[in-house]
């Protein structure tokens, strides 16, 4: 079976790992020493450390959406524009959640090597994040 090209990994990336929250797919795409540093500062390495930074995410926004605006790939390289939305209910950024809907841009780069993202590095409008936060 051939393996995914670096598109199809970004894709479901957000849409199974993100959007559904399907805790089998990052086996299946991300690399077992993935390094991923997200708009919060973190930098995590593996999956369950992916998961960890993804759960974190998904206590304080629910409902927590990926939107893909737009992917440009480069062979094993990709960027992604991308659209956050959701429902602010716990604690993000020092915030209590009031259940406030929030939305914000973000971009995100990634590398890919065998069939299997190796590292994403995500850079959210987290200025444009604060102002709709309580």
């Amino acid at each position: 079976m051939a393996s995914p090209g670096t598109r199809e990994l970004v894709r479901r990336f957000y849409a199974d790992a993100w959007n559904r929250w399907d805790d089998l797919v990052p086996e299946r795409i991300l690399a077992a020493d993935f390094v991923f540093r997200g708009s919060l500062g973190d930098e995590v390495r593996g999956r369950e450390g992916w998961r960890s930074y993804r759960d974190r995410m998904r206590a304080a926004i629910p409902d927590f959406h990926n939107e893909i605006v737009d992917v440009v790939v480069d062979g094993d390289r990709a960027a992604a524009r991308l659209r956050y939305s959701g429902h602010h209910h716990g604690e993000l950024l020092g915030v209590p959640g009031r259940g406030r809907r929030i939305k914000y841009a973000g971009a995100a780069f990634f590398t890919a090597q065998d069939g299997f993202l190796t590292t994403a590095w995500v850079l959210g409008d987290l200025d444009g994040l604060r102002r709709q936060l309580p």
